[in-house]
């Protein structure tokens, strides 16, 4: 980035941490903004800013005030998402930000099987008609997610038997948006463009729980479920309809193949090959994905 001008991180966990601290290695100074800024990392070059909710047109216009860039990290499912992105946008516009980088999922689409990537497909509209300068950054489902998902006997059980998924680590996604976010000049052979950020290989649900087994060590297996017995088993969970909405939905996605495309966007724009289960460098506990509980 030039002097002066700042890329802006919207820190939302995992990614949102990984890309920040990506681009401190490449001696980028940026502006972290979040709900918590106690709870940001502490990086280099870089000052943490808010709180600021997406919502919040005001406070997001303070946290990003001096930035060049926006990296908007896609915040959780709300009802209101694209709203919040919109006003994040807005915010961004208003304060002179020249360029969004939004981190979409791959599958996205109005009509997309998973609920998430439908909400994606709408703030992907509004940035293509917003006015500023933009790429969107399909990322596939997290490598890490089947792990997070499985129960405290490492069962992972969903209505996806057949399906493929290409399931992309968080480390791979935050290398092709930091390359990207480098690329920073008055033009980008990205702007306008939609990137799908994928895994080596597409996988089944078995295929790839025995791999993260392989991996850690842990005794992981994949049971299938008919959709009625994925409702029941959450529901006597206490799972609200929307949980139960969103998680049934992911699984159906990877069974209907939307998620399945292998695409060459990290080899491309990082020169490494995209990284199998096998090498993951991370792997959350049991029962920690969000609305498993």
């Amino acid at each position: 980035m030039s002097e002066g001008n700042h890329a802006t991180v919207a820190v939302t966990g995992a990614l949102g941490s990984r890309i920040a601290a990506r681009l401190a290695d490449h001696g980028v100074p940026q502006l972290l903004v979040g709900r918590d800024p106690d709870r940001m990392p502490e990086l280099p070059g870089a000052q943490r800013r808010g709180p600021a909710a997406y919502a919040d047109a005001s406070d997001m216009r303070k946290a990003l005030e001096g930035a060049s860039t926006l990296i908007l990290v896609s915040g959780h499912r709300t009802g209101r998402r694209l709203e919040e992105h919109a006003t994040a946008v807005g915010a961004a516009v208003a304060v002179g930000v020249d360029r969004v980088l939004y981190v979409s999922l791959v599958g996205a689409a109005p009509t997309a099987t998973y609920a998430n990537a439908r909400d994606q497909w709408l703030t992907e509209q509004f940035l293509a008609g917003a006015g500023i300068r933009h790429t969107v950054l399909r990322a596939g489902f997290y490598t890490s997610t089947p792990a997070a998902l499985a129960n405290e006997g490492f069962v992972v059980s969903g209505p996806a038997s057949t399906g493929r998924a290409a399931f992309v680590t968080h480390e791979d996604i935050a290398d092709v948006i930091t390359a990207v976010a480098l690329d920073e000049g008055p033009r980008s052979e990205h702007d306008g463009a939609t990137l799908e950020i994928t895994g080596p290989e597409a996988l089944t649900l078995d295929e790839a729980v025995t791999g993260i087994a392989a991996a850690t060590g842990r005794p992981y297996r994949y049971e299938p479920e008919t959709l009625e017995e994925a409702f029941a088993r959450r529901w006597r969970l206490g799972m609200s309809g929307e949980q139960i909405e969103t998680w049934i939905s992911w699984y159906q996605a990877i069974e209907r193949g939307e998620v399945s495309a292998v695409t060459d966007v990290v080899p491309r724009l990082t020169g490494s090959p995209a990284t199998p289960i096998s090498d993951a460098a991370w792997w959350p506990a049991p029962k920690t994905a969000r609305g498993t509980r």
